[in-house]
């Protein structure tokens, strides 16, 4: 059977981009001002720094006089980034840079030049220089595109049923009959003809089966793995009749005995292929938020959930692994008093998070009534990361689309697994 080899990502990195990449395709620029860079792999990091100042030289052709400044200042600021690297990152680098509208808005001229840099999560293999109206995110949200695919294929005598697990999900693609007689002949038949025209019916079915499996493994969705299901041999005969072509051939990781083929095989097959696919995301998930209501449910004092208790116990180094879904949308804000370093903060939904900030600001210390006050804001995985660093504790953020997310967000999307029981080390 094939080894499959799936690529291990960081699931709090992951985050970081996508959140990124989501709050960059929102923006759009005064005028086509918008700075994108893609730097590949291996590429002289001087021969980009050239390039953006060739770029500056020719944007002074430019009309207006604002749009002018801002691409200047921010190949400007580019180039500036790119100067603190001694080389090229080993995956690449993008960077986004742009004159940008102050948070809630403000008027012409009120824009601020702010600069992104991204890790891109796999090899960059094309360099790209844009000054557009938006920024270029589509290359690496391409990236981001789970391409760990894995088919699989549920078949039986009487049918066949094809499925794609990818990212979070497995979708059943299609199914089909085969068209092939039952075992018993009908009266007025030799056996030896039934038997005959019965296997030319079933060579006819695997052929158009691995045809199937062809267009939809090797053309439409480039598979890393397949898995093959179904009840009895016929399985068996498929595989071993070498009907499929070379390339899936070798990539059988498995084959598991069902009591179903078609559409509810793949279903089945999916469910009992943890252990083999126990390195694919979907199944990880899985596994983690299933420890996780194992530990709730049976009152082992491991299992918790509720935002404020994880941060505490977060804080205490009592938590082995955080389990939140991509879409809890909190943001922690802190206000801090220069005079006498007194600290609000508070953690919010995304919405209300200008207003709250804004309202703070406006209002006296409540310790020394000074006026003199900074606020700073991050995404709560951010934050949770930071504590997270200094204690140790893993951090997992998980897809809150998928069964599993779902399963989590009745807790508030928030859940840990705890290294011992808290109260048994209070008691």
């Amino acid at each position: 059977m094939a080894k499959i080899k799936i690529e291990k990502q960081d699931s709090v990195k992951l985050y970081k981009i996508r959140k990124t990449l989501d709050e960059l395709s929102q923006k759009t620029g005064r005028g086509t001002e918008l700075i994108s860079v893609y730097i590949p792999k291996g590429k002289q990091l001087h021969e980009v720094i050239t390039i953006l100042k060739e770029e500056q030289g020719t944007a002074d052709n430019i009309k207006s006089d604002l749009t002018r400044t801002h691409v200047v200042d921010s190949l400007g600021k580019v180039i500036q980034r790119l100067r603190l690297y001694k080389k090229t990152p080993e995956r690449g680098l993008v960077i986004f840079c742009g004159a940008l509208p102050p948070e809630g808005g403000g008027p012409i001229g009120s824009e601020i030049i702010n600069a992104y840099e991204l890790d891109p999560p796999k090899d960059l293999k094309t360099f790209l220089y844009r000054c557009d109206d938006h920024f270029h995110v589509d290359i690496l949200k391409d990236m981001l595109k789970d391409d760990n695919l894995i088919g699989f294929l549920a078949i039986d005598a009487k049918d066949t049923g094809w499925g794609l697990l990818y990212g979070d999900r497995i979708e059943v693609l299609s199914e089909t009959g085969s068209g092939v007689a039952g075992k018993h002949r009908q009266g007025g038949q030799s056996a030896k003809r039934f038997q005959k025209l019965r296997e030319m019916e079933l060579t006819y079915y695997f052929n158009r089966v691995a045809q199937t499996t062809k267009e939809y493994f090797i053309d439409i969705y480039p598979v890393k793995g397949l898995i093959i299901s179904g009840p009895g041999p016929t399985k068996e005969e498929f595989i071993n009749g070498n009907y499929l072509e070379y390339r899936l051939q070798d990539m059988i990781i498995s084959t598991i005995d069902s009591s179903y083929a078609g559409s509810e095989g793949i279903r089945e097959a999916f469910t009992k292929s943890g252990e083999i696919l126990s390195d694919f995301r979907m199944v990880e998930e899985k596994q983690i938020v299933e420890k996780l209501f194992k530990h709730i449910n049976s009152h082992s004092g491991l299992g918790t959930y509720g935002l404020n208790e994880i941060i505490k116990l977060l804080k205490n180094n009592v938590v082995e692994t955080l389990i939140i879904t991509d879409n809890t949308d909190l943001y922690r804000i802190e206000v801090k008093c220069k005079r006498c370093q007194h600290i609000q903060e508070e953690i919010l939904e995304r919405p209300k998070v200008i207003s709250r900030k804004t309202e703070l600001l406006n209002s006296p210390c409540p310790n020394c009534k000074a006026m003199d006050l900074e606020a700073i804001q991050q995404d709560i995985v951010d934050y949770l990361a930071l504590i997270a660093a200094k204690t140790g504790s893993k951090i997992e953020v998980i897809s809150g689309k998928a069964e599993h997310g779902m399963m989590l967000s009745s807790l508030g999307k928030i859940g840990a697994i705890l290294r011992y029981n808290p109260s048994h080390s209070a008691s």
